[in-house]
């Protein structure tokens, strides 16, 4: 994926027509496989996240032919390189998206050493049309990352739910200061570290909004759009290959739905005091259910 990390270490190889060694490790900590799937910024360490999760530093070993940093708890190593300049065909693979993904030229690996230990273990995820155990695993991990990223920019961001086939879809609830600010917060997620890759549809929506209950959410949709003005499309952008959508393979369109209410300057619509609950409403909801479960 030329959004990945290993990407710009490649191509740096390949324009000096040199091969890039690398380790692979299999069978690993799971809180391993949650930070490699995390998509954290260029110089941010996962195994210093892996570490924070821990509330220890995260043990790592020395692979015996590159020297690299792996993890301790691996079950086996693979050492090799990426053949400088060398593509092959390979697929199709069953993917996150839910389709396979068909032949894809891709770069090819030389394996020169392994090692494991004595019975390894191989851990495999199970993935393919939403949800399966690899949705739950990345899910929180791609939100938390682009919250952040968002936050630290525009604090008025309130939540992030990017728990949707690792955020091609992201649903972001924010305050606004004045007029187009929700479209330019939706804009900045595309183009976050994990937005050039996959951010390709973005739900905006107020901060009374939460972006995890998807009632309210379509309740946001359906009152709140008015598709001659709220419908961002942008053409031509970048979005990472596997997305069957795509056309070609890696160039899609993306789309901003703005379902915010409008502020000064953008006068559209004609929105008056939204209706909100009495303080006491919960309680009587509450006491309610309490009674309905006690003649059961």
């Amino acid at each position: 994926v030329p959004m990945h990390d290993i990407a710009l270490h490649l191509h740096k190889a390949e324009e000096r027509g040199e091969d890039l060694p690398i380790a692979i490790t299999l069978g690993n900590d799971p809180i391993i496989t949650l930070m490699g799937a995390t998509p954290l910024k260029y110089d941010q360490s996962e195994y210093e996240m892996a570490g924070a999760l821990r509330e220890s530093p995260y043990p790592i070993a020395t692979a015996p032919l590159t020297g690299f940093d792996v993890p301790w708890g691996s079950e086996v190593i693979l050492e090799g390189v990426i053949e400088s300049r060398k593509r092959e065909i390979e697929g199709p693979f069953g993917e996150f998206t839910g389709h396979y993904s068909g032949g894809r030229n891709m770069t090819v690996v030389r394996i020169d050493k392994v090692s494991y230990r004595t019975r390894p273990i191989f851990e495999s995820l199970y993935l393919g049309m939403p949800w399966t155990e690899i949705d739950y695993l990345m899910g929180p991990a791609t939100c938390v990352p682009l919250y952040q990223q968002l936050k630290a920019e525009f604090p008025e961001v309130q939540a992030v739910n990017a728990m949707y086939t690792h955020g091609l879809l992201a649903i972001i609830s924010t305050k606004k200061r004045y007029g187009g600010f929700a479209r330019a917060v939706g804009l900045r997620a595309m183009t976050t570290p994990h937005g050039l890759g996959y951010v390709k549809m973005v739900i905006m929506v107020d901060e009374d909004v939460d972006p995890f209950n998807l009632p309210q959410v379509m309740w946001a949709l359906s009152s709140k759009v008015n598709p001659a003005g709220d419908l961002v499309q942008l053409p031509n952008m970048s979005v990472l290959e596997l997305d069957p959508g795509s056309s070609p393979a890696g160039i899609t369109d993306k789309l901003i739905i703005d379902a915010t209410t409008p502020v000064a300057p953008d006068n559209r619509g004609h929105y008056s005091q939204p209706v909100v609950d009495l303080p006491e409403t919960k309680a009587w909801a509450e006491k309610l259910t309490a009674m309905l479960a006690a003649r059961k």
